[in-house]
């Protein structure tokens, strides 16, 4: 399947939009856990796509679920249906943030994730007093993909994995949706595709100044 920006209300909630087809090909439901492969293994929880989805093949998932499965938009990536285990147990640790770990913060944490499935190596994000907190998961037992349910150990590190390559997708750019298209088209298509300017004649962009 060819992957595809995620709908501005899936952001951060580790959803899969794919198409009706899809889901009777992959025999699955909504609320199903499928397996997603890129350069790396990562899962999402299917939802059917929009009514008036344009592209029949695609697979809509987030910034984060991207880079937890290494791939970019238009890339083409592997899914199939997946049965999930329950955790025993999982640790996590802050990305950039220090935050004071104690019994409460990890119940809060433990409770916000119950549920949603994860794999070792997978950024995920929390929502703590209307801000999105990242953390890596550094381990789960047993190996794979597990969901965080009542009965899971969680265990929240107090050092950060510090990731210097943590980005800042269009989707967490709410309300922007034509400029953020009139801007795709102006930075993304020379910068992915400088052979389409240099037919034209036309030197390329080389980067983008903020």
């Amino acid at each position: 399947m060819r992957v595809d920006e995620s709908k501005q209300r899936d952001v951060g909630k580790r959803r899969a939009r794919i198409g009706h087809h899809a889901m009777d090909y992959l025999d699955v439901s909504p609320g199903d856990v499928i397996e997603i492969k890129g350069t790396r293994i990562s899962c999402a929880i299917v939802w059917p796509s929009d009514e008036d989805e344009k592209n029949p093949d695609s697979i809509r998932i987030d910034g984060q679920t991207r880079k937890n499965i290494g791939a970019a938009l238009g890339d083409v990536v592997y899914v199939k249906k997946i049965k999930v285990k329950t955790a025993k147990s999982v640790k996590l640790m802050p990305v950039n943030d220090v935050v004071t770990i104690d019994k409460e913060f990890t119940d809060f944490v433990k409770n916000r994730l119950k549920g949603l499935p994860l794999t070792m190596g997978d950024e995920i994000s929390v929502m703590i007093l209307g801000n999105s907190m990242e953390f890596k998961v550094s381990k789960c037992a047993p190996k794979g993909i597990v969901k965080i349910e009542r009965s899971s150990l969680l265990k929240i590190l107090s050092e950060t994995a510090s990731d210097k390559r943590t980005r800042i997708t269009y989707e967490e750019i709410g309300g922007l949706g034509d400029e953020i298209k009139a801007m795709r088209e102006i930075v993304e298509l020379p910068l992915r595709h400088p052979e389409l300017f240099s037919r034209l004649g036309v030197e390329p962009h080389s980067g983008v100044l903020l």
